[in-house]
């Protein structure tokens, strides 16, 4: 009888021993003509098979190289050598695709963060690589399967949009006219009517104008897409094309998105510390182990799980904006001159201050809510002081802000005065402004960037680094 194809997962999870196995995967190293190092990215643990070399001609052997794609049937049995507990007695070999040992490039070392970008379709392959994204899709499982729990219904919002939800204006054009024969108007601007849409459309910033429409008819919905800003760029935060998280809930107060929030992010986090343990733990020895090359002020606070379980393990503080000022001007960084920006009212909070309030001021993560108007978006609940908004934000340790949200405005008179007041067009949000005409009622969301949250639970300090094919200014090769 010939055995069942198995991951490698499953084989060392196997308690059986000396049982027929079949096994695909590629070469990690190979040592001494008897000793093949397999991997198939099940798991971050790897496979050793022993072979008898006078079986195999020489030729052959040298097609067993790092890189190399391989088969194998054979024998589990227990390991009589370090660093593995099973290994397989191969009785047939056979290379499906060799890799060239002169020219592949993911050579059993160490490479650079920077390297293995420019080798985007080959990082995969490294263990490193390999834990990220692992850990990326049980992150995403978990956030489908929360919503799907908690009665949400998943909503598609469009990817091509004629509006700029954030108002920021950096946004990707997106058009069928060829640029040496673009159509103008008498104006000699370019004629949008005569575009494929026949209006300016680029791609979307945010799905969240469009979720709230489908909110006030289903209750609790949520985006999980694409999302583009063309903003030039090259910090270890921002991408050119990321995914985005985001509820929309109907007869929600920001006290209930803040709840929500919270809930969400502590669920997900703790289902990708049970599914994916293995992945985590090398993770966070390998950053320990880089960090072991900093100074001291520069190392992390906390091991990468006990960060992870400190935003499980702590209820999540909740201050005003304005209290949230005055903490950090009568904090110790703010007398002696030590942050990079003076805190004072009216300004955004920069990562430098959201880091204080959760690492040293409360020791927990920490919700900011009540923002001052002026630097929130159109779409946010007014407060009766008429200076704040019902905005809030999320400030996690190490990265500061991970999920900024807000109770919508549902009042017609104050939404339409809020849009003349900032020059959004009622025209061009008939649709949205509708919603307030027919049927209003309070209603919340937020917002989280995936990638950030990838970013916060493998601890790698570039973004670049936690999308397969990261997108910024200059770099679109895969």
């Amino acid at each position: 009888m010939t055995p069942q194809h198995q991951d490698i997962k499953h084989i060392l999870q196997s308690e059986r021993l000396n049982v027929p196995v079949r096994v695909y995967g590629w070469v990690k190293t190979f040592r001494n003509d008897r000793f093949i190092v397999i991997n198939d990215g099940s798991t971050i643990q790897n496979l050793q098979l022993v072979i008898e070399p006078a079986n195999y001609d020489e030729a052959f052997l040298k097609k067993i190289s790092t890189g190399a794609a391989i088969y194998a049937e054979g024998e589990l049995v227990e390991s009589l050598g370090k660093g593995q507990a099973v290994e397989v007695q191969v009785s047939k070999l056979e290379v499906l695709g060799e890799a060239d040992p002169e020219t592949y490039p993911i050579q059993p070392k160490k490479h650079n963060l920077e390297f293995l970008r420019e080798k985007a379709h080959l990082r995969p392959r490294t263990t490193l690589f390999g834990a990220i994204m692992r850990t990326r899709s049980s992150l995403a499982y978990a956030v489908h399967d929360y919503f799907r729990r908690n009665g949400f219904v998943y909503v598609n919002t469009p990817i091509i949009t004629g509006i700029d939800a954030e108002g920021a204006g950096q946004m990707f054009r997106v058009t069928t006219w060829e640029p040496e024969n673009i159509p103008l108007d008498e104006a000699g601007k370019p004629d949008y009517r005569k575009d494929f849409f026949g209006k300016k459309t680029n791609l979307t910033v945010s799905g969240q104008l469009e979720a709230e429409t489908y909110a006030m008819a289903l209750g609790k919905v949520y985006t999980f897409g694409p999302t583009f800003r063309a903003e030039n760029s090259n910090t270890t935060r921002h991408l050119a094309e990321f995914w985005m998280i985001e509820p929309e809930v109907a007869f929600l107060d920001l006290d209930g998105d803040m709840d929500l929030a919270e809930d969400f992010v502590k669920s997900i986090i703790g289902f990708v510390m049970k599914s994916n343990a293995e992945d985590l733990a090398w993770l966070e020895k390998r950053l320990l182990d880089e960090e072991k090359r900093l100074p001291k002020d520069k190392r992390s606070d906390m091991p990468l799980r006990e960060k992870l379980q400190f935003v499980l393990d702590n209820r999540f503080v909740r201050i005003s904006y304005t209290e949230a000022i005055d903490i950090l001007k009568n904090s110790k960084p703010a007398k002696k001159g030590k942050f990079q920006f003076r805190p004072q009212w009216g300004m955004d909070l920069q990562t430098e201050h959201e880091r204080y309030l959760v690492e040293k001021h409360f020791k927990s993560p920490v919700i900011v809510f009540d923002y001052p108007a002026d630097i929130k978006a159109f779409y946010m609940r007014l407060n009766a002081d008429g200076k704040t908004v019902r905005a809030m934000d999320v400030l996690f340790p190490g990265v500061g802000e991970i999920i900024g949200g807000s109770q919508r405005e549902e009042r017609l008179d104050v939404l339409l005065e809020k849009m003349r007041r900032m020059g959004i067009s009622e025209k061009e949000l008939w649709w949205y402004v509708d919603l307030r005409r027919y049927g209003t009622a309070f209603h919340s969301g937020f917002g989280l960037g995936f990638e950030r949250m990838v970013q916060f639970v493998t601890g790698m300090g570039n973004i670049r680094d936690v999308i397969p094919y990261p997108r910024y200014p200059k770099s679109a090769e895969f």
